[in-house]
């Protein structure tokens, strides 16, 4: 199936077997001895764990050019897949102890990724909560001076959620939609669904990074319906972090059946052993999804995009006729 997806992580994208050629080219770990022991590493005891697993991996992104090899090898990994349009994040502040600049790790970035033929990639800057109202304003000012040569069209915040409200970073995002920046926020995610009404009213959010606590308060789950509001659902991510226990207690079946417009994505998919078959392979067999509504969420993602009219009517036919041939 031709697919698209809106909440892919370029860093935890990173196909296993580039990162180990990066881990190598750096010196490699103690720790860590073979690609397979690689992936084994990538196993969870929470969300905090994870992302000091992630802060680890992001050790062995040294260079501008490491941005280039990897972003290439992530599209080409995306095209493999059958996925013709994505919405990336990166983080770049994350990199600034290696003394690389957001400007420079764009322009790496979108370096790589015009190298690959077959898929579209549009990136956003997940400016990093963790980094305060103060750095994420920084970062911002940054792309600003890139975006329109990078492909830069939004913005998000990842990272600890209840440490970091919605609400200290009102000011970054008016300032990112007055520059024209689209805007998602991490939220409903590590907290509750407090998280997602401050990244609503507050950031005026236009899609909401997980949202899968979302469920937890009805009042709220009407309002994204009533309002169409798209979720950036990642199922796998949310069981590997320990966000949900157990696939019979993930409301991702239940925000589907109650209308809200719900996405499928794969976070981190190098980082959680997944792709986006395997999520709708899920859906399927975890929820019992027939077919029309795979394809309704297939579509979904198209129409929850932000890329232009011509793109979304091209994807759309593209999956349209996908599903027609049967």
């Amino acid at each position: 199936m031709p697919k698209a997806e809106l909440h892919l992580h370029l860093e935890g994208a990173i196909p296993v077997p580039t990162l180990w050629e990066l881990i190598e080219h750096h010196g490699g770990d103690p720790l860590i001895k073979t690609e397979a022991q690689l992936v084994d590493w990538f196993t969870y005891q929470d969300f905090a764990h994870f992302m000091e697993t992630w802060n680890w991996m992001n050790g062995f992104l040294r260079t501008y050019d490491d941005f280039t090899f990897a972003s290439e090898a992530v599209a080409r990994h995306l095209v493999a897949q059958n996925i013709i349009y994505a919405e990336s994040f990166f983080s770049p502040s994350d990199f600034r102890d290696h003394g690389l600049e957001p400007q420079g790790i764009a322009e790496a970035i979108r370096a790589g990724l015009d190298r690959v033929d077959g898929v579209e990639i549009a990136l956003i800057v997940d400016l990093v909560r963790d980094r305060g109202p103060e750095g994420t304003a920084q970062t911002l000012a940054a792309i600003k001076e890139v975006s329109a040569q990078t492909g830069i069209i939004g913005i998000g915040i990842g990272g600890f959620e209840a440490a970091h409200p919605p609400e200290q970073f009102a000011d970054v995002y008016n300032d990112a939609r007055d520059a024209g920046f689209r805007l998602t926020a991490h939220a409903g995610e590590e907290a509750g669904p407090e998280s997602v009404w401050g990244a609503l009213l507050t950031l005026g959010a236009e899609r909401i990074g997980h949202g899968v606590r979302s469920i937890e308060d009805p009042l709220l789950v009407d309002y994204l319906v009533d309002r169409q509001i798209p979720l950036e659902v990642c199922p796998t991510s949310n069981l590997r972090t320990g966000v949900v226990a157990h696939w019979d207690q993930h409301p991702v079946g239940r925000l589907i059946d109650a209308g809200v417009r719900v996405t499928i994505n794969t976070d981190d998919p190098a980082m959680f052993d997944t792709n986006l078959a395997e999520e709708f392979s899920i859906l399927e067999g975890q929820f019992g999804l027939d077919d029309a509504a795979i394809k309704r969420l297939s579509l979904a993602v198209v129409e929850s995009s932000w890329a232009d009219e011509p793109t979304r009517v091209n994807l759309t036919e593209r999956v349209e006729d996908w599903w027609a041939a049967g």
